[in-house]
């Protein structure tokens, strides 16, 4: 591997591991009795800090965004980041954290489906026959989830399955718009918007006032859902996508559900059958399938 698609998947990596550690620190932020909009208000606003510093450092003076790119902005960081988001907040209220990871973690073979619907991204057979080990092994996963049974399980299912969808979609988008917008001041924007949507529907459906009632230890992890969870794995995923593009990245990233089976079995005591175990190890075998082509990687200029 090049230097730069090596730097690449260390992004997507990451990213995808923090991503992961989300769905357990909002299952533990439940239990506070919070609704999900309230939820993800707060982990937007305490992102948008290091998202204006971002925006601040990445200004270049003289560069504007055309109609075109600032629609484009718009629609990813609404529809795209901040759909993703709010869907799979409720759907985490039906769901368990491991599921919800493996049922968000459909994004990447919808991310490629997309590319190769919009972009005319060609799937090759490799990655084919990745997409075939990894989603084995998330089915296999999901045979063992122990919430199978609730009542609820589809209509947390569903919310869920649009989130991976809306993600997907803002996938595609950064992936192209970062070519002419530049991959740290699109994410800044991208976010800023999401934000901003966030803080419209609590406005609409929330009450400001309550805000103040909440236990220290919900705004604990808030700050930890904001930080960690947004703005961290945001920014790593968008440097990826720079240098191995949108649907190899997403790829890589179906490591997560594995990292969700750990954390759940520890903080929120969702225990691990052999069946999920050996699931993980096929998600993994389809991660380092994508991860180590031969092929050179597709870099998009700043």
């Amino acid at each position: 591997m090049t230097r730069n698609h090596t730097l690449g998947v260390l992004c997507v990596l990451l990213s995808a591991i923090l991503f992961s550690a989300k769905s357990v620190l909002v299952k533990l932020a439940y239990q506070y009795a919070i609704d999900a909009e309230t939820l993800l208000v707060l982990r937007m606003l305490f992102s948008l800090p290091f998202f204006l510093g971002m925006l601040w450092l990445a200004h270049e003076p003289g560069k504007r965004l055309n109609r075109k790119e600032w629609l484009g902005v718009i629609l990813a960081g609404g529809a795209g980041y901040y759909g993703a988001g709010i869907l799979d907040f409720m759907g985490l209220a039906y769901i368990s954290a491991s599921l919800e990871r493996l049922l968000l973690f459909m994004y990447p073979t919808l991310t490629v489906f997309l590319s190769a619907l919009f972009l005319k991204t060609r799937i090759t057979g490799r990655v084919w026959l990745a997409i075939l080990v990894s989603y084995t092994g998330m089915l296999l996963v999901f045979s063992g989830d122990r919430s199978a049974h609730s009542p609820q399980l589809w209509l947390g299912s569903l919310l869920v399955f649009g989130g991976a969808l809306a993600y997907a979609g803002y996938l595609v988008a950064s992936g192209e718009l970062m070519k002419t917008v530049g991959a740290a001041r699109f994410t800044a924007l991208a976010l800023t918007v999401a934000t901003a949507c966030a803080l419209l529907h609590f406005s609409i459906q929330g009450s400001w006032r309550a805000l103040a009632s909440l236990p220290a230890p919900l705004w604990g992890l808030c700050a930890a859902l904001g930080f960690f969870c947004t703005f961290l794995p945001a920014s790593l995923i968008t440097q990826g996508i720079r240098h191995i593009g949108a649907a190899s990245a997403a790829l890589i990233g179906a490591v997560g559900p594995v990292f969700t089976l750990m954390m759940g079995a520890v903080f929120l005591d969702e225990k691990l059958t052999g069946v999920q175990i050996a699931g993980g190890i096929f998600v993994l075998a389809g991660v380092v399938m994508i991860s180590f082509r031969p092929s050179p990687p597709e870099v998009a200029p700043e």
